[in-house]
């Protein structure tokens, strides 16, 4: 099947991603402070970039662990049904655990993924999205941490995909479809 041709429109830089991860960083690591190993779940696969530009910026002992969810496939809309493609290797009970997203939109995925991880019963959790799209909220999860607040656009760039196009943009852009 052939691709709509479209244009990526740069939303937010490289420059201010990176200034962003930074402040973020800043406020976890004061945030889990008295923790003696952090670990960082990461939402694969749109969070692995931010990931690991977040965990270079923290100044404490961390774990890196991923779980892979999906509802969307390839497709510019989430179907909210949502499925575990991956999950974790490591044990987080009793543990501190941040979980890393790339975008919350609706909300669907990441609170099925938190429901999962709270039956394993860690010592605290948190979450920290590089992007949140308030406006399409569909269920009443939030973020403690949040990167950037974006309009209701489809973005790709620093991880995320469009059709698995796109990640390795260093800035977040939103797609505009053109005509042939």
């Amino acid at each position: 099947m052939a691709q709509t041709p479209y244009v990526v429109d740069e939303l937010i830089s490289a420059k201010a991603i990176a200034a962003r991860v930074e402040a973020l960083a800043k406020d976890i690591t004061a945030y889990f402070a008295d923790t003696d190993k952090l670990v960082v779940v990461g939402l694969l696969r749109g969070s692995f970039i931010f990931i690991a530009d977040l965990v270079r910026e923290l100044e404490l002992p961390v774990e890196v662990d991923f779980i892979e969810a999906s509802s969307y496939g390839d497709a510019m809309e989430s179907s909210r049904e949502v499925r575990i493609l991956k999950d974790l290797r490591g044990e987080i009970g009793g543990r501190d655990v941040l979980v890393v997203e790339d975008i919350i939109d609706t909300g669907h995925t990441l609170k099925h993924v938190l429901e999962i991880l709270e039956t394993r019963h860690p010592r605290r959790m948190e979450v920290c999205a590089l992007l949140n799209k308030p406006s399409r909220r569909e269920t009443d999860i939030a973020a403690r941490w949040i990167g950037f607040d974006i309009p209701d656009e489809f973005v790709v760039g620093y991880g995320i995909d469009y059709a698995q196009r796109n990640r390795n943009l260093p800035h977040i852009g939103a797609v505009r479809f053109t005509a042939d």
